[in-house]
């Protein structure tokens, strides 16, 4: 379950919550019993404050509030196509060049794990013999 979850609360609890608040009851302890985050319940109150019950806003977009559309240039469908044919390819070669790197990764392992230590301060340890 994630830790986070987006929870909507309806003007008239918020209102409720802030009154409990304003009587004098303990902030942390009504959040522990609403199940709400002392910062939440200290914002609401805060807002409150500063515009009244309409500051406390139920579900959804605050009034007022303007959505930026943001237009982005059309392109041909040509250079469109060619776009995400030229995307396929590039994806395609990453991945050949990955499993190349896993191979070489996996290789050097090997080698390293098979290179026996030195017997002696400057000498360099050397690998079993392909022969076997």
């Amino acid at each position: 379950m994630p830790k986070h979850v987006q929870r909507n609360f309806s003007r008239s609890f918020k209102l409720e919550a802030v009154r409990r608040m304003l009587s004098g009851a303990n902030v942390s302890a009504l959040a522990r019993e609403l199940d709400i985050e002392r910062c939440v319940l200290k914002r609401w109150r805060a807002r409150f404050l500063e515009g009244g019950v309409t500051a406390l806003r139920g579900k959804g977009r605050q009034p007022g509030t303007k959505v930026a559309v943001v237009q982005r240039p059309k392109a041909p469908p040509g250079d469109l196509a060619a776009a995400g044919e030229r995307i396929a390819e590039l994806e395609r070669k990453i991945g050949r060049q990955q499993v190349d790197l896993d191979f070489f990764r996996r290789a050097l392992r090997q080698v390293e794990e098979a290179r026996r230590p030195s017997a002696e301060p400057g000498v360099r340890g050397s690998t079993r013999s392909s022969k076997r």
